[in-house]
Formats: structure tokens, sequence, C-alpha cells
């Protein structure tokens, strides 16, 4: 069973650019694929697809947040903000080699 969600953030490329460089170029185990959008209004828009919520939860507190908050200390200071809440989708297929 996949865990998949898409999540709407208040960064602009240039820190979402600064989180993946802190990241590593190592894929996270258990993510199938994530898609990070550009949003018209602005932000971006994440969309991720994982063999488990476990994998995903595992991921978010060894490394993405560890990675994340010094980024957005930067960008908002002392008004950092919460993390956005994540909307479970279900992913009916995905393709991938």
């Amino acid at each position: 069973m996949t865990y998949a969600f898409i999540q709407d953030v208040p960064i602009d490329a240039a820190a979402y650019a600064r989180i993946t460089e802190a990241l590593g170029p190592e894929a996270p185990a258990g993510m199938v694929v994530h898609i990070a959008l550009e949003r018209p209004e602005g932000g971006l828009r994440y969309l991720d697809v994982w063999e488990s919520q476990e994998d995903c939860d595992r991921f978010g507190e060894e490394r993405l947040h560890p990675a994340v908050h010094p980024v957005l200390r930067g960008v908002f200071g002392d008004d950092m903000p919460d993390e956005p809440e994540r909307t479970p989708i279900t992913a009916l297929h995905v393709w991938h080699p």
C-alpha cells in the first residue's frame, strides 16, 4: 500500500534549492516519487508518493526537518511557520522504471 499526499509550502524556488542541497543527492528509502511544482499564486506544491507513511515520516524526522528548519529560519526569522498540512491522496497507478 502506498502513501501519497500533496502539500503547499510558503517558500520559493531559491529556498527549495537550499533545502535540496542540504539533503544531498541520496534518494530517501521508500520514496517512489517527489515532485515540486511552482504555484501561480506563489509558493510551491509538493506531490509525493511513498511506499509507506512510515518511510515518509522516518525521512521527515531523520533528514528533512534538520535540513528544512535552518533554511526556514533564514527566510522567516522568528516568524517561522508551522509545517503545512499534508493532504492525503490516493495513488491509483505510478509508472516508474
